[in-house]
């Protein structure tokens, strides 16, 4: 079977699959026309975000049996028109949960402990200690909105803190000993955190906007590190100006590319400037499942799923 790799992955992903028998074909920088003119003598595809698989591509690929993405979401990918050309879609959240639920604990106890704006205050030879004193994580309730494989990696951090970490699924009976599943609405009642941990979907997509944080009954401190068009920047500008949001560590945002390669197309919204000139929101460039282990662990468990659905 032919394999057509558009973006650059770790080795070991092209090495397993050729032990295998696959044969591998590398193109990370040809336009999408041109891998249009190709795409229909490849028995499998390994992309991640460089542009969206989308009906015409998937229809143009006649030979197409399988996608394999070297991520956590699948939403650059229309599965509904490769369901019905019976083509496989895998990805592999397994194999970058632990980097984002490092990631989002190491946001939460920066906002927590004012690190960001103390390390930029001693930089500047400014020493204040009072101002920056800082909050426990001990007896805070973490509420989290997913609790699939991001969100069960970060209950997990949080489980020797002392603190309790709730959570809102659309999925029924998965609590466990980390976390207590409970309705939206208790998790509003009854959080000093939000942390996001789902994929982007109608249902999430600007979920977070100004109906939704005036529902929480406390100011609480916001994390995201799923897809940034769950959160209406300009609302969430308006409660952190507020108060009502306490901070915000976010390593996504609403302006990304689909891509994930860069910000903003023509111009910067004037949401984001208020957002960062704010001394309580942290910011990182989509890079919480970006670690070297991630990018090993990531391409592994795809081989591991071509290989094991595929292999002739």
């Amino acid at each position: 079977m032919k394999v057509l790799h558009i973006d650059s992955n770790h080795d070991i992903l092209a090495e397993m699959l050729e032990q295998a028998g696959f044969t591998n074909h590398h193109d990370y920088t040809s336009p999408k026309e041109d891998i249009l003119k190709v795409i229909d003598d490849y028995d499998g595809l390994i992309v991640r975000s460089r542009f969206p698989i989308d009906a015409l591509f998937l229809k143009t690929a006649k030979k197409l049996k399988f996608i394999g993405r070297v991520g956590a979401g699948l939403e650059n990918i229309d599965l509904a028109v490769a369901q019905e050309l019976n083509i496989s879609c895998y990805n592999a959240p397994e194999g970058n949960r632990n980097a984002v639920g490092e990631h989002a604990l190491g946001m939460l106890l920066s906002l927590f402990n004012h690190m960001n704006r103390a390390d930029q205050q001693v930089r500047k030879g400014i020493w204040l200690r009072e101002e920056n004193r800082g909050l426990e994580l001990e007896r805070k309730t973490v509420g989290l909105i997913g609790y699939g494989n991001m969100g069960k990696s970060f209950a997990r951090k949080l489980s020797g803190f002392d603190c309790t970490v709730i959570f809102h699924d659309l999925k029924d009976g998965i609590g466990d000993e980390n976390a207590s599943q409970v309705s939206l609405s208790q998790l509003q009642e009854r959080s000093d955190v939000l942390s996001l941990h789902t994929p982007q979907t109608p249902l999430t997509t600007n979920m977070v906007n100004t109906d939704f944080i005036t529902s929480f009954h406390k100011p609480f401190y916001l994390i995201n590190t799923a897809r940034g068009k769950s959160v209406v920047t300009a609302d969430l500008v308006q409660a952190l100006e507020s108060g009502k949001i306490l901070g915000a560590g976010l390593d996504v945002l609403e302006y990304e590319k689909s891509s994930f390669t860069s910000l903003f197309e023509n111009h910067m919204p004037s949401a984001f400037k208020k957002l960062l000139e704010m001394d309580n929101v942290l910011l990182s460039p989509h890079v919480a499942g970006w670690t070297v282990e991630s990018k090993f662990k990531l391409a592994q468990v795809i081989a591991n799923k071509i290989i094991k659905n595929h292999k002739s």
